[in-house]
């Protein structure tokens, strides 16, 4: 390496892809392209690109799409190098109309959005207790929907089946609905083919695959009840807070104390930021429509919790409505209060399970 290259500051960027990622190079003081080149999304290919682009300079940072899939494994590798990694999200598709796509120019675009700023979300650490959550969380919801499905699929072959399989099955909750289901028995007598026989048969297999799928999902919320309580106590005593919202308000905050750098930052996050709403005569807010929806709708229940059994938020509910407040601005107003006390917590546990590893 000459001189030139050792002075020199390199910022890079990164386009990922299931097998292969594509990396390019820029001088970081006149935003000049110095290469760029593919690798295999292998440990070996993270750090030929390492060791490439180190050929280069100093690397000063690194822009990532996609370090919470594709790229999950570079980012741990280059975290791991202590190479700071910036999160680039996809670019403007009028852009990419304009300027065309392909590897290299993704790679550049993440480089220069690095370089410039525009790219500066901190993506979040994969390798804690948050990243066990949201497995679990993630696996949870497919089980859930796969569940529903199974019922549905109960349902709509009862009101098909013979009268008096249907008049046999009628009027139970869903309970006792698949308990029964499970325990049919097809006649032996009748032929395979016989639709009665056919309908008693599958509804045997639904309700035991919806057994399946609740012993599957009481694991799941026995394994996050544990692992929240034991990590984030603090966040599940705020009332209204079961470890539905823990985790998810989690999730979507990461594990990383420094992607928490103020309340306002988490409220931006989990979408429930005021911003103005404001016209002529009339002064208000309301919430903007980014951020994680699935936050948003976890705050949104801790309030409807709040709203029925919580004294100081009913106490405040009527005193806001006396000064001619809607409920709809009333709600908005708690939503950021329960952010304010989520903060906190947060910041409480996750420093307490930094200090502890």
């Amino acid at each position: 390496m000459t001189n030139q290259q050792l002075e020199r500051m390199v910022v890079g960027g990164v386009d990922t892809h299931k097998l292969t990622h594509h990396a390019a190079a820029l001088d970081a003081a006149t935003g000049q392209l110095l290469d760029d080149q593919e690798f295999p999304a292998t440990s070996a290919g993270y750090a030929q690109m390492l060791t490439w682009l180190l050929t280069h300079g100093m690397v000063l940072k690194v822009g990532i799409e996609g370090t919470g899939s594709f790229g999950a494994g570079l980012h741990r590798h280059l975290h791991n190098s202590n190479i700071t990694v910036t999160e680039v999200l996809r670019p403007n598709r009028q852009d990419r109309r304009a300027r065309g796509k392909s590897d290299p120019i993704d790679a550049i675009n993440a480089a220069r959005a690095a370089l410039s700023g525009t790219a500066s979300t901190i993506p979040k650490d994969r390798e804690g207790f948050v990243e066990a959550v949201r497995l679990i969380r993630a696996t949870r919801r497919s089980a859930v929907r796969a569940r529903r499905v199974a019922i549905q699929q109960i349902h709509g072959i009862l009101w098909s089946a013979p009268e008096e399989l249907r008049e046999r099955l009628t009027g139970y909750d869903r309970a006792a609905l698949v308990t029964r289901c499970a325990k049919l028995r097809p006649p032996t007598h009748l032929p395979l083919h016989d639709p009665a026989v056919t309908a008693r048969r599958m509804l045997r297999r639904l309700a035991r695959r919806v057994q399946q799928l609740d012993e599957e999902i009481a694991d799941a919320n026995t394994e996050l009840e544990i692992i929240l309580r034991q990590h984030t106590p603090t966040l599940m005593n705020i009332f209204g807070v079961g470890a539905e919202a823990a985790g998810q308000i989690l999730t979507t905050a990461g594990e990383n104390l420094d992607r928490l750098h103020s309340e306002a930052a988490l409220a931006r996050i989990c979408g429930v930021a005021p911003i103005p709403a404001s016209s002529g005569n009339t002064t208000r807010h309301r919430l903007h429509r980014g951020g994680d929806r699935a936050a948003n709708s976890a705050i949104h229940l801790i309030v409807i919790n709040r709203l029925r059994w919580h004294a100081p938020t009913r106490a405040y509910v009527a005193k806001r409505t006396a000064e001619g407040k809607t409920k709809k601005e009333i709600i908005r107003c708690l939503k950021r209060a329960v952010v304010r006390e989520l903060y906190r917590a947060l910041r409480t546990d996750l420093k307490n399970a930094l200090d502890d590893a």
